[in-house]
């Protein structure tokens, strides 16, 4: 898999997990939800930033990466924003 589309998983899923989160503490916070999706969303979390850390990408991708919740989106909208620079095709050689 690349490294992109690991990125797309684990942000989609962070964002899914935090929704589910919050929806559940504004409702019924029920525990076996809290407890199931907190570490999915924790491990997401962990992933994106790893991912976004470790792509060919610039700095403000990395630095969106480190929010919480939709920071795995905005780190892929600005992956896919900026189109590739000749640095960026030498350090792939």
């Amino acid at each position: 898999m690349t490294g992109v589309r690991v990125l797309r998983i684990a942000a989609t899923a962070e964002a899914v997990s935090i929704t589910v989160l919050l929806a559940n503490l504004l409702t019924i916070h029920a525990k076996t939800i809290t407890s199931v999706t907190g570490p999915l969303h924790g491990l997401a979390y962990v992933t994106v930033i790893a991912t976004a850390s470790m792509a060919q990408t610039t700095t403000g991708a990395r630095r969106l990466a480190l929010l919480p919740g939709v920071g795995g989106l905005l780190a892929l909208r600005r992956l896919r924003s900026r189109p590739p620079t000749r640095t960026d095709e030498e350090n792939t050689r």
